[in-house]
């Protein structure tokens, strides 16, 4: 396997180290933005407002996707945040959720926009479908953390795992031989949906750029990230569930996220009319 530390040294009693983890994270991110720059500049507002953002955007997402970990984590039993509150700040040990980093990433690019007089739905509109790719680049890092794997399988593309990182009852390892038991790469499920709707959302949008009205991209967006992580999480053996049902916490937010996605495109095309949001019919942009 390789090794997730790419480099380390100490100084004094302090260790500072380079991970797979957060060289992929990065990697996407800036593919994301130079990526959503183009698509912004596309709508005619200036790409250097996404490089602006993102000194908003990314502290707040590391923060948003921090607290959500632990949220997550806590709601599914899981006490040792609370026992040890400290280890909350312990980032380099692992621990993001990409919902988290999401939602407050997103607060943070409102307020950004707000303050600049920025056309909101033509950034998100720019942005959303990128974070499908920027999530895409990221995910072998999974793959080297040997982590978000999935149920046993028999199937031809299952991964092993070694016996550190098992959770659960595949910790017993006469009953999950390490020789033999193969799991499902659900990180490489997510990475190939990404790219695939990342891809064809592009494809829509450019192909039909006259006719698709300001928030339509957005709302496709919602439909498809929702649903693809939807169906992903009955891979995730590690996820919390609501009241010992069959439903994660993730599950409930992305079920919401499809929903609304539908609701608002059959509203963007005048198939239903809600009170919110007011859609513009043209972008508005705030450069001269």
């Amino acid at each position: 396997m390789i090794d997730p530390v790419i480099f380390s040294f100490h100084i004094g009693s302090f260790e500072f180290a380079l991970r797979w983890y957060g060289v992929f994270v990065m990697t996407g991110v800036a593919v994301g933005a130079w990526f959503a720059g183009k698509e912004v500049s596309r709508r005619g507002e200036k790409a250097d407002a996404v490089w602006d953002a993102l000194l908003w955007i990314l502290p707040a997402g590391i923060i948003g996707a921090r607290l959500w970990y632990v949220v997550n984590a806590t709601l599914g039993g899981n006490a040792y945040y609370l026992q040890n509150p400290a280890q909350i700040l312990n980032i380099p040990q692992g621990g993001l959720h990409f919902y988290g980093g999401l939602l407050f990433g997103a607060v943070a690019m409102y307020f950004y926009l707000r303050k600049y007089k920025m056309d909101i739905w033509l950034f998100l509109d720019a942005i959303a479908p990128v974070t499908l790719l920027g999530q895409a680049i990221a995910r072998p890092a999974n793959f080297i953390n040997q982590e978000l794997y999935g149920q046993p399988t028999t199937l031809p593309w299952g991964i092993s795992i070694d016996s550190l990182h098992r959770i659960g009852t595949y910790q017993d390892l006469a009953q999950y031989p390490l020789a033999t038991t193969r799991f499902h790469p659900t990180f490489a499920y997510e990475m190939i949906w990404n790219f695939l709707f990342f891809a064809l959302i592009i494809y829509l949008s450019r192909r039909f750029a006259s006719k698709i009205k300001p928030g339509a991209v957005f709302s496709a967006w919602l439909v498809a990230a929702g649903v693809g992580r939807f169906l992903i999480e009955f891979f995730r053996p590690d996820q919390p569930h609501l009241g010992g049902s069959w439903i994660s916490t993730t599950q409930v937010v992305t079920i919401l996220m499809a929903l609304a996605g539908l609701l608002l495109l059959a509203h963007r095309f005048g198939k239903l009319k809600l009170p919110f949001p007011p859609f513009p019919d043209e972008y508005q942009p705030a450069r001269p």
